[in-house]
């Protein structure tokens, strides 16, 4: 596998934390470094990690995991969307000091979000394993290193755009990843090319 292929397979396994960032971007008032950081990290972590996972457990199991791996993708990105549009749809909640209170970065919202987008990235794995010529360490470092980028700059898009609209990015947020994972389900079953 060659150098633009590897980008290529990188930049399309990172649309999905891309996408999702630009949501979370939509829902937080202020960016921080750690903001960037997390996405990054978890994002770029779970993407590196999913095809190591795969390579693992090798060609043996692949009918197993694409079996179902789009309805996990479609009902945990459902889950976090609909609970995106709901908050949306509430009344915003302040915290005793006045200020807005904003836990979409918290370690269980976060881990739940980097499975559903690391998802495909599992079957990437185990094609790797049956490809001569993949360099296992290189590939899903390469890939971590993109997606962690493409998610800071998602954020920041959606934060851009995002700022003076937050209940209504937030709806849109939600709605754009049950989209996603409505988008996984009918891909994998041949509804959608």
């Amino acid at each position: 596998m060659g150098l633009m292929e590897l980008f290529l397979l990188a930049l399309g396994l990172s649309m999905d934390a891309f996408a999702v960032s630009v949501c979370k971007g939509l829902a937080t008032k202020q960016l921080r470094g750690k903001h960037y950081l997390l996405v990054g990290v978890w994002f770029g972590g779970f993407q590196a990690l999913m095809p190591t996972i795969g390579y693992l457990l090798g060609s043996a199991f692949e009918q197993y995991i694409t079996a179902f791996d789009h309805w996990i993708a479609f009902v945990l990105l459902g889950f976090i969307g609909g609970s995106m549009m709901k908050e949306a749809l509430e009344k915003e909640e302040t915290c005793e000091c006045g200020c807005e209170t904003d836990a979409s970065f918290d370690w269980k919202n976060m881990l739940v979000l980097a499975v559903a987008t690391s998802i495909d990235a599992l079957a990437v794995g185990i094609t790797f394993a049956l490809l001569p010529d993949v360099n296992i360490v290189a590939a899903v470092s390469f890939i971590g290193v993109i997606t962690f980028v493409c998610s800071g700059i998602g954020l920041k898009i959606g934060n851009v755009f995002g700022l003076k609209y937050k209940a209504r990015a937030e709806l849109a947020g939600g709605i754009i990843l049950v989209l996603i994972g409505v988008k996984i389900l009918l891909e994998h079953l041949g509804i959608l090319a």
